[in-house]
């Protein structure tokens, strides 16, 4: 039953993963900045710690009883996702949406979830059984994901006389220097899950304060949270230095973008709580498997976003019906992460390996 919470949990942080960045296509009289800078705002400063606070009995002596390292660790993993996010920003702009969303949504997987289990419980653990399993899930969300994308490319020759057959906003760097930042930023942009799991002893201390498994995970969130906003402030800040577009946030008619903006603010942190919340339920394993979970979840939810808005009418049915079929590969993938999540519970969980055990007996030493 746990399990089943567990992943109707993961499913709607998933949901708001994938609706989150609605916002910018609403708000056409701002600029990325200005959007992306309120949005931060609320979703990594105004949310977080205010839910920390109400949930997690005296904060900060949660804190003081984790070693400085798992602090540190928590904050930087925090900073990283940040710097990812940057850099997913130049990747679609040097490699196209077609090509870049397919590596990006990828090699994020990929190093949100098998990555993360052999760094943290040993690379001997993909080789079992229930290694194999979330593999074989993760090939195939990357052909989901692909699939998805040659519609996607598609779609923009037919509904775009005048777009080329990737990306009218590619830019003319080469190649090689995309998929560079298609790697740096999937590499860094899982690092929310490296945060969640490296702050394991985060959410251990908050339980032996009487704070609730469901709550305790809030104290990661809050500093994963505000390393990332530093960073996302600080560039969106810039931008608006640099093109002089901090006016475009109280020019006439944008008074409804405030609105996009907080729901943006809103639905970024709660589906990452709900995520962690869902993962914590689905066991030892959980964050290897709901991770990628949520991605595909994501996914579906923003294709089903794209769809009702009306961004495939004018399409071909062959189009739709390579769509379709993306579509259909991502929910079956969803599946094979299930299976894999429950035959990961099976195996034997080499306590000595996990990040929090290793803090442990550091600091007993």
């Amino acid at each position: 039953m746990q399990i089943a919470v567990g992943i109707v949990l993961v499913i709607a942080g998933g949901a708001l993963e994938g609706l989150f960045s609605l916002p910018v296509t609403r708000t056409p009289k701002w600029r990325w900045e200005n959007v992306w800078g309120v949005g931060s705002l609320i979703a990594l400063i105004l949310v977080p710690w205010p839910l920390a606070l109400l949930t997690v009995n005296d904060l900060m002596a949660v804190y003081r009883a984790v070693p400085p390292e798992v602090l540190l660790l928590t904050v930087l993993f925090g900073a990283g996702w940040g710097l990812g996010g940057i850099f997913w920003g130049k990747a679609i702009a040097t490699m196209g949406m077609a090509l870049g969303v397919s590596l990006l949504m990828g090699l994020l997987n990929v190093f949100g979830s098998p990555v993360l289990l052999a760094v943290s419980h040993g690379p001997a653990k993909l080789l079992e059984p229930g290694g194999l399993i979330l593999l074989l899930a993760v090939a195939s969300m990357i052909l989901g994901v692909s699939t998805c994308a040659a519609a996607g490319a598609a779609k923009q020759r037919e509904v775009r006389a005048d777009a080329v057959p990737d990306d009218a906003s590619r830019t003319e760097a080469p190649w090689s220097v995309g998929l560079v930042f298609c790697i740096l930023s999937a590499t860094l942009s899982a690092m929310v899950n490296f945060g969640f799991v490296f702050g394991e002893p985060i959410k251990q201390s908050a339980i032996s304060m009487s704070v609730s498994p469901a709550a305790a995970p809030n104290a990661i969130w809050a500093l994963v949270f505000t390393s990332n906003y530093v960073v996302n402030a600080g560039y969106a800040c810039w931008l608006m230095f640099k093109y002089r577009t901090f006016r475009r946030l109280v020019s006439p008619g944008t008074g409804t973008y405030w609105l996009w903006a907080l729901f943006m603010g809103l639905a970024w942190p709660l589906g990452i709580v709900l995520y962690g919340m869902g993962a914590d339920r689905m066991g030892a394993y959980g964050a290897f498997v709901a991770f990628p979970m949520m991605l595909v979840t994501a996914i579906l939810f923003g294709n089903l976003a794209g769809a009702i808005s009306g961004e495939w009418t004018g399409t071909s049915r062959r189009t739709r019906l390579i769509m379709v079929g993306g579509v259909a590969v991502l929910v079956g993938a969803f599946a094979v992460f299930g299976l894999a999540n429950k035959r990961l519970g099976d195996m034997p969980r080499d306590a000595g390996q996990h990040p929090a055990n290793v803090t442990a007996s550091r600091t007993a030493e």
